[in-house]
């Protein structure tokens, strides 16, 4: 019984997220035909993200363990275990400048496509070429102030409960290239509450606590340090998960 209606609930969100996407997307495509106006398809995003969750008891909860300083710009490392991850980054960056990196499939969906299109970056981690092509507009991107939101796994892990998997090297190495800070977020239990898409194990009301970190400064770091740099992000957010 319990699971039947944690996947009532998961196909509640999935109508929640569509209905709201539905209302939305007019505003959306005008913008999008604009790069001008990327910035306010983020704010939009945001508010949509809140809302569409919200209509179905899911909240977003955020621990920081100092203040963020959102003017500035930063490569954000989030980990990954659940679709809700991405919407809890929109609510917590307040700083409309930014965007994601992530798989090249979705273009694919109904609700990311217009974004992928336009604000965000894909990337077929399998192709070098695509790989090479995706870091090199977000290190464009970074230059020019906007802060890249990426999940260094690569994926959701196919463990149920999840762990951490390993880092994927390039935020670290862009990280130094550029001098920019990275902040590490630890996503503590959206997998509670929504496990990947929700549609093996369903989902629930819940809040979602999220904790961000201190962000790690890189100005005096040189390519040699990214391994390092990639383990100490690496367990900074485990210490939280544990």
């Amino acid at each position: 019984m319990k699971i039947i209606l944690r996947k009532l609930h998961c196909y509640l969100y999935i109508v929640s997220v569509a209905l709201t996407y539905a209302l939305i997307f007019p505003f959306l495509y005008i913008m999008s035909c604009n790069q001008r106006y990327y910035k306010y398809m983020n704010a939009i995003r945001r508010t949509w993200g809140f809302v569409s969750s919200l209509l179905v008891g899911i909240l977003y909860s955020f621990e920081y363990a100092e203040p963020i300083d959102w003017k500035k710009t930063y490569i954000i490392c989030p980990n990954h275990s659940s679709n809700l991850d991405i919407t809890a980054m929109t609510i917590m960056v307040k700083n409309n400048n930014h965007c994601f990196m992530g798989k090249e499939a979705l273009l694919n969906n109904m609700v990311t496509r217009l974004f992928f299109k336009t604000v965000d970056i894909p990337v077929n981690r399998d192709s070098k070429m695509s790989s090479y092509r995706a870091f090199k507009k977000a290190s464009d991107a970074l230059a020019e102030g906007k802060s890249v939101i990426i999940f260094p796994e690569g994926r959701i892990p196919d463990e149920y409960p999840p762990q951490l998997n390993d880092f994927k090297n390039g935020p670290f190495r862009m990280a130094i290239d550029l001098k920019v800070p990275i902040i590490p977020v630890s996503s503590m239990d959206t997998w509670k509450v929504l496990w990947d898409t929700g549609l093996d194990h369903g989902s629930k009301p819940g809040i979602c606590h999220i904790f961000v970190h201190k962000p790690i400064e890189t100005a005096n770091l040189t390519p040699d340090d990214a391994d390092a740099l990639r383990e100490k992000v690496h367990n900074i957010i485990n210490q939280k998960l544990v």
